[in-house]
């Protein structure tokens, strides 16, 4: 019995062990995300030009913004799925409040949630399913009148 429990705890620790490693792999420099343009649009006439890094891997995706301690207006991330799904996100590690702004999938605003705490566990879902997120600092969206309904344009999104 004992030995069962010791070999138990063993494995145990060897699998914390192995997610720790994984927790806390090496962050990639942000300026190798690949990264462009982002229009905010209200019928034809655009209203905002962002510029933002693309998160197009699992690997950037899980790193995000995690670590970044100022992030200048009009500057962001964006996060693109291959097909809409429940989205939900944390700021573990992120240093800085942020605005979440969730994207269908015909590229238009579907929710703002706004000011997000930093380094809260706390989890952040989109209410519909989701092809996208971009951040940005918190206030941003506000400042700007981002609001549901207004037209996302990156070559990553639908085109429509």
């Amino acid at each position: 019995m004992r030995r069962s429990v010791l070999a138990f705890i063993g494995i145990f620790s060897l699998g914390l062990g192995a997610f720790a490693v994984a927790q806390i792999a090496p962050l990639e420099d942000l300026a190798s995300f690949p990264s462009g343009k982002l229009e905010i649009a209200e019928g034809k006439k655009v209203k905002h030009v962002f510029e933002v890094w693309l998160a197009d891997s699992p690997q950037r995706q899980s790193q995000g913004l995690m670590f970044v301690r100022a992030l200048p207006d009009l500057r962001g991330m964006l996060f693109v799925h291959a097909a809409p799904q429940g989205i939900s996100m944390w700021m573990k590690n992120t240093y800085i409040p942020l605005d979440m702004v969730f994207i269908d999938a015909h590229g238009r605003i579907q929710q703002i949630v706004e000011q997000t705490k930093p380094h809260s566990l706390d989890i952040i879902r989109a209410k519909d399913p989701a092809l996208a997120v971009l951040e940005i600092a918190g206030g941003e969206a506000k400042k700007l009148g981002l609001r549901p309904g207004q037209r996302v344009i990156h070559p990553a999104l639908p085109a429509r």
